[in-house]
């Protein structure tokens, strides 16, 4: 009789987690299409053309703007338009949903080329590190930016990473790994 209680609860508590997925995916889509009306609003204000790509990766939307001459201009020097322009939006969704949101943004493939160049940049230092027994601290960097060293550094064994310091001269420092 128990195993009949038991298979029948999960029987009903399976629908539920599909809910839960679905509602929270759904969350995400309409976090999307709001980030995405907010930004397509400021490009008409400032006249700027531009593509607007909405997705769900690893449960946070992501927005990427591509297409137009001047969209450069929204990414500044080392990216720092691109994190105010994002703040903006998080915050123009969490306005509308009352919820704090993990939107990321992407203006130009700027990002994905910078993941890319992060990347290296990471492996190539852990293989340093690796090779000289030698701590290297790098140039401060973005939480974005320390993440995707951390997750380079991670991939080659024998060494790790840490963030150091305060933000806005939060950085990370690769060792070898005692």
């Amino acid at each position: 009789m128990a195993e009949t209680v038991e298979a029948i609860d999960a029987e009903e508590e399976a629908p539920a987690a599909e809910e839960t997925t679905t509602s929270g995916e759904d969350l995400l889509v309409r976090e999307g299409d709001i980030a995405g009306d907010y930004l397509e609003r400021l490009l008409d204000l400032l006249d700027y053309d531009g593509d607007i790509d909405l997705d769900v990766e690893s449960g946070r939307a992501i927005v990427s703007i591509d297409g137009g001459d001047d969209l450069e201009k929204l990414v500044g020097g080392r990216g720092q338009v691109l994190e105010a322009l994002q703040e903006l939006t998080r915050l123009a969704v969490q306005q509308e949903t009352g919820t704090r949101s993990r939107l990321m943004l992407d203006i130009a493939g700027w990002r994905a080329g910078r993941r890319a160049e992060l990347t290296e940049l990471g492996r190539t230092t852990a293989e340093t590190v690796k090779a000289t027994g030698e701590k290297v601290r790098l140039q401060p960097m973005s939480p974005f930016e320390r993440k995707v060293v951390h997750d380079a550094v991670a991939a080659v064994g024998g060494v790790k990473s840490e963030s150091e310091g305060e933000e806005p001269k939060r950085r990370v420092v690769v060792m070898a790994e005692a």
